[in-house]
């Protein structure tokens, strides 16, 4: 009796005991829960909610239950093996049940960088990043992005996001300028609202939906001279008008979570900053959810660790990303609690609001990873949704008539440029690893495979390097940026590389329109190539799906994108932003043409570009459509130099292109100088009849760069010539079309700016044509004549032949010359191939070379290059962060060579390591970080 007595004793404490488990009940107020909760917690586990520990860097999964850990989170590149969607569910549900094993069963809220897409999830759906978002202008398309991300995000467990970057960017060269969605705070008001309403739905306590991360507060994109994590020096009322109104926006979206930012506000760095965290956004603007550091964030601030964690919490950071010190954090945040100088009512803020989120997230009903939702990730509606943001994102910046859209049929199209066949350069940094990568890194579509589906692939080629164009109509060239993130992408020049210059200038010189796509997380500056081009578009980052940029090449949409980035015309008006007192961009803020096709028949002709010539007192304008040369006559032109009066045009002319006129001024001008166009005056007409508009400002290239110097080994045009005397050009019927050098007499000469790169002996060779008379042509360095080759007569003027001699060059850049001593003949290009170098028995022209582990981050494994100029004892050895020699990859002799080495990390877990390169008296070492 006493026993059946004791048992119903027992049983009615057990369901008193749960009716007062208040926190448990679904049905209490979320106040009630959090109230109820916090009550029952200890100081241990009250600071454990307010860590947030990197997974890679955990010692033991029981650390999250024997520490309380409160948030876990992967950092770019932090992925199980295999990286699949379900792999992350069952990482995610080991982690999640041993946070369950707690006394409290106080589930984890696990954070990503899921910022374009869930973007370390290989074969997930990669959007554009958010500065293509911007240019689309529509919060609808934006909203539909959030939500597809927050689906694919929900269906591997995870309920955090650390986006959207509502970041103003008001320097391009920040590599973090393409996380923002433009340089204007209306753009992030309207994308802020978008995507949090995208990712966190009607409800957080949804299947669907996560919780969203407004950040970087406050000011990140501000910073000057736009150095990642710097100072950003403005007043409080610029702070407030430019960088504060998408804040604004997201907290009356009722935006989960904000990260505070690495940057400083007049010296004084945002992790510690009482006024801007408390203040200003928990006190002024009413924000409710918690602030959560960036990555080891507070470790930026001044003094000690311990004081780092002091003056972070009491600024009012309420979790504190310490990927690798939880354990430091935790023994030092206690200790700050029990010595006074972090008060128990600091914490309990803390806490309640982290509490807050996981309550309103439903985590403690539905902690587990959801797996009905796993068949979606990288559906084909996801990326169906995809392709119509990369599809409105895209901004044509200018064309010329007759060149746009593709044809699907009688037309053969060369994609050109390693971008128009590589998803890794399509999507950018933060794409399966932090910094991207390169290749097949995910599934998707490349251009290329885009391009394909649209016509007969017989009529589709691909060519990485511009060769082998023959037969081809038109050209389709991409230049792309590396991938890169944060502080990695910060860049002091934004010019197009020469390499990529000299892609265009070859399609173009084999005579086809030339198209260039430019995938890049900001603008660029395009003046070398725009003479060179038919139509230029900005297409971002577009991520996975380019069968977008094919609608638009295609004419099966039209463009509706617009710059969310003013574009400058040269890197010294950077930073350049709408409104500024001094506004004169190529392309303003809000600039994008609505049609691919062909511009209204009698419409003003358009400017396109303008160029200086090699003659140096002329310049080659070019329109958008083609120009009655009967009405060029009596305009008149002004050229400006740094915007002072240079000369008015004597004369102008038609030009070999029927878009182009030639304008000749009385003066000469010096390479590198600005200059600017005017019309002044004039009744110049395209062939339809528009009349062409009297401008003003337009910038006219002129430049020596690396694009007018002719790298060898390879192949040099005879046009392209820097100076001259005596000759000129035609069209030529050679292989490859384009242009010859033509009408030259005896003691007629063209200069090259050349640099060889290999002393050698070389083999010139001359492709020439002569009609009736044997040649004499001299190459020469200076008063140096290196060669005299006699050339043979042909037959016609445009019947080819190669002509061969032997030429001894030394290494580095010169001018060299090639003179007719006897002309009659015409040369369309010469060549160098090298026969023996020099170099390879020069062994102090090779030095030694420790290169850049790649890929970094890496997991598990990563290759070393190395070169070694001469027979030497080489030795490679890897270090952990605490100088311990972990791995001998290299001890033996080595000849001269370059040499690769894998690294496999396999048996050590995630963090920094160091590898050092000796080598008789060189030494060298660089680091490396393994993300697991």
């Amino acid at each position: 009796m006493k026993f059946v007595t004791l048992k119903i004793f027992l049983f009615f404490l057990f369901i008193v005991s749960l009716k007062a488990q208040i926190y448990l009940d679904p049905n209490a107020t979320v106040e009630e829960r959090v109230d109820d909760l916090i009550s029952r917690m200890t100081l241990e586990e009250k600071v454990g909610q307010m860590t947030q520990a990197g997974r890679s860097f955990l010692n033991s999964e029981n650390d999250i239950r024997d520490y309380f850990l409160g948030s876990l989170l992967s950092g770019g590149g932090s992925s199980p093996n295999p990286n699949t969607a379900e792999s992350w569910a069952n990482m995610y549900d080991s982690y999640q049940n041993q946070a369950l094993s707690t006394r409290l069963k106080i589930p984890l809220i696990y954070g990503i960088d899921a910022v374009h897409g869930h973007n370390n999830v290989k074969d997930a759906v990669i959007f554009p990043h958010n500065i293509g978002l911007g240019a689309t202008r529509n919060p609808d398309l934006i909203r539909n992005a959030a939500e597809v991300t927050a689906v694919e995000v929900a269906a591997t467990g995870i309920d955090w996001t650390f986006a959207p970057c509502i970041a103003v960017p008001r320097d391009e060269k920040w590599g973090r300028t393409y996380e923002g969605f433009g340089e204007t705070p209306e753009l992030a008001e309207l994308a802020a609202v978008a995507a949090i309403y995208g990712y966190q739905g009607d409800s957080l306590n949804e299947q669907k939906t996560i919780a969203a991360c407004a950040k970087h507060f406050i000011g990140d994109g501000g910073t000057t001279g736009g150095i990642d994590q710097g100072n950003t020096e403005i007043s409080e009322e610029e702070l407030r008008a430019i960088h504060l109104p998408g804040y604004l926006k997201a907290i009356e979206a009722g935006v989960g979570t904000v990260m505070a930012s690495y940057s400083s506000w007049n010296g004084q760095k945002l992790h510690g900053h009482y006024y801007l965290l408390t203040t200003l956004l928990k006190e002024e603007l009413g924000f409710d959810g918690f602030i959560v550091s960036d990555w080891a964030g507070i470790d930026q601030l001044p003094g000690d660790y311990k004081n780092d964690i002091k003056e972070s919490i009491n600024a009012g950071v309420d979790m504190v990303m310490v990927p690798d010190r939880y354990v430091e954090f935790i023994t030092f945040l206690k200790e700050l609690v029990n010595e006074n100088q972090v008060s128990i009512e600091r914490i309990d803020d803390a806490v309640k609001r982290i509490l807050k989120i996981k309550f309103e997230l439903g985590l403690f009903e539905n902690p587990l990873t959801d797996r009905s939702l796993l068949n979606l990730v990288g559906s084909q509606e996801h990326r169906n949704i995809a392709r119509e943001c990369v599809r409105e994102s895209i901004v044509i910046l200018q064309k010329k008539d007759n060149v746009l859209p593709l044809r699907k049929e009688n037309q053969k199209i060369a994609l050109i440029g390693k971008g128009a066949d590589d998803i890794g350069l399509q999507c950018g940094g933060w794409t399966i690893y932090w910094q991207g990568g390169l290749g097949d890194i995910t599934e998707g579509t490349t251009l290329l495979e885009a391009v394909k589906k649209n016509t007969d692939h017989s009529n589709v080629i691909f060519s990485e390097n511009g060769e082998d164009l023959s037969d081809t109509d038109i050209a389709v060239i991409v230049i792309a940026e590396e991938p890169y993130a944060e502080f990695e992408g910060f860049k002091e020049d934004l010019t197009i590389p020469d390499s990529d210059v000299e892609l265009v200038k070859k399609a173009k010189e084999a005579g086809l329109k030339t198209v260039v796509i430019l995938y890049s997380g900001r603008p660029m500056i395009i003046n070398p190539i725009l003479q060179y081009s038919d139509a230029v578009v900005a297409a971002w980052l577009p991520g996975t799906e380019a069968d977008g940029i094919a609608d638009i090449l295609f004419g099966d949409f039209q463009p509706k994108g617009l710059l969310p980035h003013s574009w400058p015309k040269y890197m010294d008006q950077i930073p350049l932003n709408i409104g500024d007192a001094e506004y004169d961009p190529l392309y303003e803020y809000g600039f994008g043409l609505i049609s691919v096709g062909n511009s209204q028949f009698g419409s003003s002709p358009l400017f396109y570009s303008a160029n200086v010539d090699k003659e140096k007192n002329r310049v080659v304008v070019t329109f958008n459509k083609q120009i009655d040369f009967n009405s060029i006559a009596n305009s008149s032109f002004t050229l400006l130099g740094e915007n002072n009066f240079i000369s008015n045009s004597t004369s102008v002319d038609g030009s070999l292109d029927s878009n182009s006129i030639l304008i000749t001024f009385d003066e000469y001008v010096e390479t590198d100088i600005k200059l600017s166009l005017e019309y002044v005056s004039g009744s110049i007409k395209s062939i339809d009849g528009g009349l062409l508009i009297p401008f003003e400002n337009k910038v006219v290239y002129n430049s020596s760069s690396k694009a007018d110097i002719h790298t060898i080994p390879g192949k040099i045009e005879a046009e392209d010539y820097y100076a001259m005397s005596g000759i000129q050009t035609e069209n030529t019927s050679d292989v490859g079309g384009g242009t010859n050098v033509g009408w030259i007499d005896n003691d007629d000469w063209l200069t090259y700016k050349i640099n060889v790169q290999t002393h050698g002996t070389y083999q010139l060779n001359y492709r020439i044509a002569s009609q009736s008379q044997a040649g004499i042509i001299e190459f020469s360095e200076g008063s140096n004549v290196l060669s005299t080759t006699l050339l043979p007569v042909t037959g016609d003027w445009q019947s080819w032949r190669t002509v061969s001699t032997i030429v001894d060059l030394q290494k580095g850049e010169t001018e060299y010359t090639l003179k007719a001593v006897t002309g009659g003949f015409n040369i369309n290009w010469f060549s160098f191939d090298l026969l023996v170098n020099v170099d390879e028995n020069n062994d102090n022209n090779i030095s030694f070379k420790l290169e850049q582990n790649f890929p970094n981050p890496f997991n598990p494994s990563t290759s070393i290059e190395y070169t070694v100029p001469s027979s030497e004892y080489v030795r490679l050895k890897v270090y952990d962060i605490l100088g311990n020699e972990i791995a001998e990859l290299v001890n033996e002799h080595k000849p001269q060579g370059n040499y690769h080495v894998e690294f496999n990390a396999e048996r050590f877990p995630s963090g920094t390591y160091f590898y050092k390169l000796t080598a008789g008296s060189y030494r060298e070492i660089k680091k490396m970080m393994l993300i697991k």
